[in-house]
């Protein structure tokens, strides 16, 4: 990999990684100074050009074998939300100098939920738990009434820390139950509606408190009626003690109202096969859902022998189902190779960042690449810049054979720019996202 005149020194290099293991929520400074678009001419009529941009142009064999990736500085015309074109470099052009940064697509988070935070709030540690994921919902019905207080507010923040980690793009799991009704999602939309200009999303009506458990049938008929995209689930076994009847009810749902289906899978026995594959059964048999089905988690993947993951990844594949994962790791590794060897969609998220749930998420996805090719030994330069597009919901620079496939003219003028040579090294070492640009718009 070649070397960046913008490396961080090998003293802040274990600092971040120290910080990053340990799972440290730090709350920058959101909208600090950019190096780039301080006190430069950041945009005239939805128009913005870059000088000195870094981008990949392919890759260097040695011997057969992938040993760097090769970059180039370009000028990069943006108008209307789009990239217009692409060029060879302008340093003496009226532009915004990029200072050889590397250009990346900007990054996805795509299981988040926003909705219920303590984020941007004070400190709260996660409470001794008791009576599994039941108990979970006992203690969520206490807490909701509080947290919708500035439920607006602190998703406002949460999505101000993503955009400082290089996430112009969330998928958010909003809470549809008889505690919160409806007002989840109310208080969402209002922070949505205040970023929409500047961060994009798709949402998820997502029974918690299961679907039949605490009858949420009739919020969730509603919900299906607003602005959301897909119709959620958790657990039909151990929640609702019917993985058919709730499955059944799901799909329905999400063909009535020609929505998507994301479905939380924590269940690692049994009753966790069962649902993955009566759930493959119900796409199959109503192949509008294909491309538009996930499970979240899906642990029971990683409970499965060899054999039993490929034959699972295969079937998967076959009904276009994608699995949102947030690379557990201790003794729950999921078997990610075999699901990308089947062409099973895969994406991530930080799932919580600081709620009662779980408090070491830290906002970054290309942190989850990171640990991604951690666990799965992908250190060679081709492999960590594969991993990249965990971080960016399958967006990659370079195909596999090196050709640039992005930026071109047309696409979405949506990227950072990271202290990298190389998509390699902004995996390997989580490098430092100075600017991200959304549908145009400097937005951090």
């Amino acid at each position: 990999m070649k070397t960046s005149d913008h490396t961080i020194s090998r003293k802040d290099f274990i600092r971040n990684s120290a910080l990053a293991a340990a799972g440290l929520t730090l709350i920058p400074n959101i909208m600090a100074a950019s190096p780039f678009f301080d006190k430069q001419n950041i945009s005239t009529k939805g128009k913005l050009s870059l000088k000195n941009v870094r981008l990949e142009t392919g890759f260097t064999y040695e011997e057969g074998d992938i040993i760097s990736t090769d970059t180039g500085l370009f000028y990069v015309e943006i108008e209307n939300g789009k990239i217009k074109n692409v060029a060879p470099n302008q340093p003496n052009a009226k532009a915004v100098d990029a200072k050889g940064m590397l250009m990346l697509p900007a990054f996805k988070d795509m299981h988040i939920h926003l909705d219920k935070t303590f984020y941007g709030d004070q400190w709260k540690a996660v409470s001794k738990r008791s009576g599994g994921v039941k108990g979970m919902i006992a203690l969520e019905q206490k807490m909701l009434p509080e947290m919708l207080k500035n439920s607006t507010f602190k998703a406002e923040k949460m999505i101000e820390l993503l955009q400082s980690k290089g996430t112009s793009f969330a998928r958010s799991h909003v809470n549809i139950e008889p505690t919160s009704k409806l007002n989840s999602l109310k208080n969402l939309q209002k922070a949505l509606e205040n970023k929409k200009k500047s961060f994009g999303t798709e949402l998820v009506a997502f029974p918690q408190h299961g679907v039949f458990y605490t009858d949420s049938v009739p919020y969730l008929k509603e919900a299906a009626q607003m602005d959301i995209d897909f119709i959620g689930g958790v657990d039909p076994f151990t929640i609702d003690g019917a993985i058919e009847k709730t499955i059944d009810f799901t799909v329905q749902l999400a063909l009535d109202h020609h929505k998507g289906i994301d479905i939380h899978l924590h269940e690692t026995g049994e009753s966790g096969l069962n649902t993955v594959e009566y759930l493959i059964k119900k796409v199959n048999e109503n192949p509008s859902l294909k491309g538009k089905t996930y499970l979240s988690h899906c642990f029971i993947l990683a409970k499965l022998d060899k054999t039993k993951q490929e034959e699972m990844a295969e079937k998967l594949a076959e009904a276009q189902i994608g699995i949102v994962s947030t690379i557990p790791f201790g003794s729950l590794v999921m078997p990610i190779p075999i699901l990308y060897k089947h062409n099973v969609n895969v994406l991530t998220g930080n799932d919580s960042i600081v709620d009662h749930w779980n408090t070491f998420g830290t906002g970054s996805v290309l942190q989850k690449a990171n640990l991604m090719a951690q666990l799965y030994g992908y250190s060679t330069e081709f492999l960590l810049s594969r991993s990249l597009k965990l971080a960016t919901a399958n967006v990659l620079p370079l195909d596999d054979k090196g050709n640039r496939q992005w930026p071109k003219a047309g696409d979405q003028a949506d990227f950072v720019l990271v202290n990298a040579s190389c998509s390699a090294e902004a995996v390997s070492r989580i490098s430092n996202v100075e600017s991200l640009v959304h549908q145009g718009n400097v937005v951090y």
